[in-house]
């Protein structure tokens, strides 16, 4: 059986987001023209479907400035016990607050009984993230102040912080690398 992979657009302040269905979950959410657009770049069916309403009533309650306060309904595949245990984490941090990816790795230790756990490890799951803002990965931080691990580009990092009142003046942006 072939399974048909359905997409829309949506036109955010900080450009275009690209959304992917299987016709009943959002299966993607990314910045087109991002690495993450590079790393999910699919073919499909451009249609209208009602998760795609949904997503947009989400982003546009967002991008007004609220939390919203309903999730669309997604489906994430391939997703391997540790990047659950991640992406967990990642959905509790609240809106306008950060993390580390130090304080995940922490309690991701803990929850497993374990005395450590790899931050480059969690980077590597939360960057696997294939629905950004929804699922928050923009609210992890380096642990020295670092702007760093944004798929969806430094740029609109920068911008879903700000549109969430984060104070950003004690945040660095990197440099060069794959930390942009």
């Amino acid at each position: 059986m072939i399974k048909v992979i359905y997409k829309k657009t949506y036109d955010s302040p900080l450009g275009i987001i690209n959304m992917r269905s299987d016709g009943e979950y959002l299966t993607g959410l990314w910045f087109d023209g991002s690495r993450d657009d590079k790393k999910h770049n699919y073919q499909g069916v451009f249609k209208d479907l009602d998760i795609f309403d949904e997503t947009i009533d989400w982003l546009n309650s967002y991008f007004d400035g609220n939390n919203p306060d309903f999730t669309p309904k997604y489906k994430l595949e391939n997703l391997t016990p540790f990047r659950e245990e991640v992406f967990d984490i990642m959905n509790k941090i609240p809106y306008g607050e950060v993390i580390t990816y130090n304080d995940i790795a922490c309690e991701v230790a803990s929850k497993r009984g374990i005395k450590k756990m790899s931050a480059q490890a969690v980077g590597g799951a939360v960057g696997w993230n294939p629905i950004c803002i929804i699922i928050p990965c923009h609210r992890v931080v380096g642990s020295n102040g670092s702007l760093t691990g944004y798929g969806g580009g430094i740029e609109n990092k920068i911008g879903l912080l700000k549109l969430e009142g984060i104070d950003l003046s004690k945040f660095s942006i990197p440099k060069k690398g794959n930390a942009l």
